[in-house]
Parts: structure tokens; C-alpha cells; sequence
């Protein structure tokens, strides 16, 4: 790290959205600010799970406050990540239209999974550097995730369906506190946290570390007790259900480290935490200092200094499904080398455009891992489907199109439930894609870096070398079916060899 630089995190979580906004100066990372916002989105699903107008009003009015913070950062030096909340609300997108003309920045909507990853990402850096094996905790208004992990690594990664909200409104939800609640709720707990249970336990660990907001409300309420220090014990917790049940109801608990708004969704948490103490058996658990959002802002670095594990993601997809790396690394070449001819007249500029293009050329053949026949719809179910370390899920539906149309007939549909901002761009690409298998399906041994592309708004003409096309009368053959598949999408292909000088 060379140089002074600044970058921003927005985590939009289920229960509260935080900014973080840090410096990066040489080889020290330095926090210059912070915002935390309770916006409790995940309350503010109805029955139909779609997010009320008036919690997309709020939500969308704390995004204001915070674009004031990041407007003049530029955009790849801000990451915004949506979580659980996101994931599930069927009207997702209209919030993140709304959300990202406000902020001026792509909102990532991310698995599960991948957010434990960048929560472990987040705590590991603000924990000594052992080799201690350790299970984070963290506690999100619409999932936990548990991870298991060494040093920078996690080994282990699940997000449990159970939430402080989430609970909360189910068995707390007019504020009463009882006994049969707690047990009632706790149950719940514990039948999701089964079918992960045993392979927790048989990997067993030396430290239980504590992240987020709720574990930190909860050590901060045992603390203000005198039930403990410098954590939650399994005492502590047991003292503070018990003080929760003699208060009866949310309205009668005197926590004044803990605002309105969090004593809103405290049952909830309390329940979770002591579900997840007794099926893992754990007794003492730390509280780490950093999250979600400062593992997006560590992601974030490693992406800026080319350490971005999306490429280490895909190498190990290759190596998985034992993709032919000689043949797609030429076709990622020879799609680079379409890239940047046409990518002002397209309009594919953005850095993003070249990863995607560039990432799907090394994976399109992934599904011939499973079977040749339709191969391509087998690769876009994996890229849609699977877990892939630092991507997003508008990512991989990215990745996942392109593989998908990279042959045979051009499925036009599959790009029609792609976001707004990306549609066409997103179809621009396959076709450069396309051409590119088109021009190595014979597999030559090199990549082909002497082909001319112009490109105006629904044509694309390609200038060959003199005598190639007449030493190559099925890639003619080709060219001429793959201009008629075009036509679905209402793009002309054209095609001739320079004449010889």
C-alpha cells in the first residue's frame, strides 16, 4: 500500500445499517468515521414478505444522511452489502433502485455464506494473530452465521434462518416476557441450529467469539449487573433470562446502556445466544471489535491491491470441475481483445464489465463437469446456485447469463430478470462472448489477437485476416448460424476477411 487512500463500507443489515469509513496509509489501516443507524428493516416485512412503504421510506431517508459521507469517494473504493433482510424481501429491487441512485454506489446483495465470510474476515482483524481456532458468533436482526476458522481463514461457514427481529416478533411480538416464551422461542432455535449441530461440535474449537450488535448489547447489560466482565459467561446469561422474565415485558426492563430500540429486539437475542451456548456447549464467549462491515472494508482493500479472492474463487472452480485452462484462458483472450475495441461504442466501460467478461470466458465450460449434452444450462445452474467466496448474488446472476448464453440459441429471457443497471451491458458481453467460443471452437492452440471489431448501437462487424475465413469453412458455417441467432436479440453480426496486399 503505497499510499493514502480512503475507503468506505455500508452495511445495510436487517436490523441496523452502518457506514464505516476508513484511511488507508501505507501498511495501517485507520477508522475516520463511523454511522450506525437502527432502521430495523427486517421488521418491516408483511405477511407477503414484500418491506412496507413506510420502512422503505426510512431506510431510503437514512441512506441520504449517509451519501453525504461517501459522495465524493469514488466507486471503487465504496462497497455497499446488503444482507438476510435483502435476500428474502420480494421487492428488493425497488429499494435498491431507489438506494442506489441516492448513494451513487452498487448495492451488493450477498448469500449467506458469504456473509459469514466477511463477518470472520472482519473479526479476525481486530483479534490478536494466534493460531487459535475459533467460532465467531454473530447475530443479525434476520440470520446468524457461525463460522470456524484459524487466523484469516474460515473453515466453516453456515447463516442460521433466526434473527433477533425475527424471533422477537414471533414469540415476544406484543412485548410480553415469560418463561414459556423464552422456552417456546429457544426451541425454535435450537431445531434450526440441528442439522448443523454435529459437525460444530466434532470440529470443535478453543475461543467463542461474540460479534455485532446483539452479543455486545447483551455483555454490555450483563456487565452493567455486575454478572460478569470482558464477555458473556453461561452465569451472566442465565442472570440476565432470568432478570428479563421477573421484568415481565419489554416496556419494564431498566438497561440504560441499551437504547428503546434495541431493548425492542433484546428477547429475541437473548433466546438465540442461549440456544446456540447449549447445543455447542459454550462457556464463555469474547467480544470482538470488528464485523460485517470492516470485513467488507479488508475485502475491499484486497480487491484494490489485487488480492481479490473472486479470482482465487474461480481458479478453484476451474480446478474443481477440471476446466480445459489452456482453451478457456485463449478465449478469455480473444473476448478481451473484442472488449477493448467496441467497449466505448457499447458503453462497457466499467471495470466490472471486463471482470465479468473475463471470469465467464474462464468458466463457461464448468458444466461439462457434469454432463456434455446441454452443458451450458448445467454451468449457469452452478454459478447461479452455489456459494462463490467474495461475489454477490447480482454478480453471479451475471456470470451465471453469461454462461448460459455463451451457445446455441440466445436465450433473450435470462437477461430480461437481470437488474436495470446491468441488462444491456450484461448482453453486450455474451455476445463478445459468443464470438470468442465461436473463433476457438476448433480449440487452436493460441488465442486469436489479430481480429479487427467495430460496434455501433445493434451491429457488430468483425475484420479478419486475409484467407482466414477461407481456411475455416466451418467457422463460416458457424458465424453464419450465429448471426441468425443474434437476430433474437435484435443485434446484426457481420463478418470478412482484409483483402491481401
Amino acid at each position: 500500500m503505497a499510499h493514502s487512500k480512503t475507503v468506505a463500507a455500508i452495511d445495510l443489515g436487517s436490523n441496523s445499517f452502518h457506514l464505516i469509513v476508513a484511511q488507508i496509509d501505507g501498511q495501517r489501516l485507520r477508522v475516520v468515521d463511523r454511522l450506525r443507524e437502527m432502521v430495523r428493516l427486517a421488521a418491516g416485512l408483511d405477511d407477503s414478505n414484500n418491506l412496507t412503504p413506510e420502512v422503505l421510506d426510512h431506510a431510503v431517508a437514512c441512506l441520504d444522511r449517509f451519501a453525504q459521507r461517501v459522495g465524493n469517494i469514488p466507486r471503487s473504493q465504496v462497497r455497499v452489502v446488503g444482507t438476510n433482510t435483502l435476500r428474502r424481501a420480494h421487492n428488493s429491487q425497488e429499494f435498491v433502485r431507489r438506494a442506489e441512485e441516492i448513494l451513487g454506489h452498487r448495492i451488493d446483495v450477498i448469500a449467506g455464506r458469504e456473509e459469514a465470510r466477511l463477518i470472520y474476515l472482519g473479526v479476525s482483524h481486530s483479534l490478536e494473530d494466534n493460531n487459535d481456532e475459533r467460532l465467531v458468533i454473530d447475530i443479525g436482526g434476520g440470520s446468524t452465521e457461525l463460522i470456524l476458522g484459524q487466523r484469516f481463514e474460515p473453515q466453516r461457514m453456515e447463516s442460521l434462518h433466526m434473527g433477533c427481529v425475527s424471533i422477537s416478533q414471533n414469540f415476544f411480538g406484543d412485548g410480553a416476557i415469560t418463561a414459556k416464551r423464552f422456552r417456546r422461542a429457544e426451541i425454535a432455535c435450537l431445531q434450526e441450529l440441528e442439522p448443523v449441530q454435529r459437525q460444530f461440535l466434532d470440529h470443535g474449537w478453543h475461543t467463542a467469539i461474540g460479534a455485532s450488535g446483539t452479543c455486545i448489547a447483551i455483555s454490555h447489560a450483563i456487565e452493567s449487573r455486575g454478572w460478569g466482565a470482558d464477555g458473556i459467561d453461561t452465569d451472566g446469561l442465565d442472570q440476565l433470562h432470568k432478570e428479563m422474565i421477573r421484568a415481565g415485558h419489554v416496556d419494564a426492563l431498566n438497561f440504560p446502556s441499551l437504547s428503546e430500540r434495541r431493548l425492542q429486539v433484546f428477547s429475541g437475542g437473548i433466546a438465540i445466544l442461549r440456544a446456540v451456548s447449549n447445543a455447542l456447549g459454550v462457556k464463555r464467549i469474547r467480544i470482538a471489535n470488528g464485523a460485517l462491515r470492516e470485513g467488507v472494508i479488508y475485502d475491499l482493500i484486497g480487491r484494490i491491491y489485487d488480492e481479490d479472492v473472486r479470482d482465487r474463487a474461480v481458479a478453484e472452480l476451474m480446478d474443481h470441475y477440471r476446466v480445459d485452462k489452456r482453451h478457456a484462458n485463449h478465449v478469455a483472450l480473444t473476448a478481451s481483445t473484442l472488449y477493448h475495441q467496441v467497449k466505448q461504442s457499447w458503453s462497457i466501460t466499467d471495470d466490472e464489465d471486463e471482470q465479468v467478461l473475463h471470469w465467464a470466458s474462464q468458466l463457461h465450460e464448468i458444466g461439462l463437469g457434469i454432463a456434455h449434452n446441454q452443458y451450458h444450462k448445467h454451468g449457469a445452474y452452478l454459478l447461479y446456485h452455489m456459494d462463490m467466496p467474495g461475489f454477490s448474488q447480482g454478480e453471479q446472476r451475471r456470470l451465471a447469463a453469461l454462461v448460459r448464453g455463451h451457445r446455441r440459441k440466445f436465450p433473450y429471457c435470462e437477461f430480461s430478470n437481470l437488474r436495470d443497471s446491468v441488462r444491456d451491458s450484461t448482453l453486450r458481453l455474451c455476445i463478445l462472448l459468443r464470438v470468442a467460443v465461436v473463433l476457438h471452437r476448433s480449440r487452436p492452440n493460441t488465442a486469436l489477437s489479430n481480429i479487427t471489431a467495430h460496434a455501433t448501437e445493434s451491429k457488430l462487424k468483425l475484420m479478419l485476416p486475409p484467407t482466414w475465413l477461407d481456411a475455416h469453412p466451418l467457422t463460416v458455417a458457424d458465424f453464419v448460424q450465429e448471426a441468425a441467432w443474434l437476430k433474437i436479440a435484435d443485434y446484426r453480426l457481420t463478418f470478412k476477411q482484409e483483402i491481401a496486399r
